[in-house]
C-alpha cells in the first residue's frame, strides 16, 4: 500500500532530506520526518511555507507535481500593496514571464487569513500596506508565484501552500505531518 504524508514544511527548511552545503547544513526534512522510502511530490522554496506531500509511489507522486495532470495548488499569498482589479485580472489571465506566458489562474482578495506567526517574521512597514490573496495555479514553475505577483507590481512578502488538489494544511501546524490512506 502506498503512503501519502501531508506535513507543513516550516519557513526556512528545505523540500529535501540532505543538505549538500558546507559547513553549516541547513534545516532539512530529515529534521521533522523519520519515515523511511517517502520523497517529497514537488517542491517548495525554502522562504515559502505550506503543504508539501510526501510518497513513496512513483505513480502518484507524478501525478500530483507532473503538471501535464493540472492538479490545483492553493496558495495564501501576502503581497505589498493593494492590487487592483487590473492586477488581479492579469493573474486570472496569465502573466507573461521571462519563460513565457504562465497558465490562467484563480486569483481573490481575502482577509487576513490568521496563520501561525512565521520565524523571522514578516518586514513591516507602516507606509506600505500589505493585502492577502488566495491564488490558485495548475502549472509548477520556478518560483512562479513570486514571479507573478512581482510582474503585476506586487512583490510576495510571505507564502503558504495551503492545498494541492484535494489534500490541505487544515489541522497541521508548522513542522507537523500525519499520514493518509491512499
Amino acid at each position: 500500500m502506498a503512503r501519502l504524508i501531508l506535513f507543513n514544511k516550516p519557513y526556512d527548511v528545505l523540500s529535501q532530506f540532505t543538505d549538500t552545503r558546507s559547513p553549516s547544513p541547513r534545516s532539512t526534512l530529515s529534521d521533522f520526518i523519520e519515515v523511511p522510502g517517502v520523497y517529497p511530490a514537488g517542491r517548495l522554496d525554502r522562504d515559502s511555507e505550506g503543504l508539501l506531500l510526501l510518497t513513496d509511489d512513483g505513480r502518484l507522486q507524478a501525478r500530483i507535481a507532473d503538471p501535464k495532470f493540472k492538479m490545483a495548488k492553493t496558495y495564501l499569498v501576502q503581497v505589498e500593496g493593494e492590487p487592483g482589479a487590473v492586477a488581479l485580472e492579469a493573474l486570472r489571465k496569465g502573466v507573461t514571464l521571462k519563460d513565457g506566458l504562465t497558465r490562467p489562474a484563480e486569483c481573490a482578495l481575502i482577509a487576513d487569513p490568521q496563520l501561525w506567526p512565521r520565524d523571522p517574521p514578516v518586514r513591516f512597514r507602516k507606509s506600505v500596506p500589505d493585502t492577502w490573496l488566495r491564488l490558485a495555479i495548475r502549472e509548477g514553475r520556478n518560483r512562479q508565484v513570486r514571479r507573478m505577483t512581482a510582474a503585476v507590481g506586487h512583490p510576495t512578502l510571505r507564502l503558504v501552500r495551503w492545498s494541492v488538489g484535494d489534500w490541505t494544511l487544515d489541522g497541521l501546524a508548522p513542522g507537523e505531518w500525519r499520514e493518509l490512506p491512499v
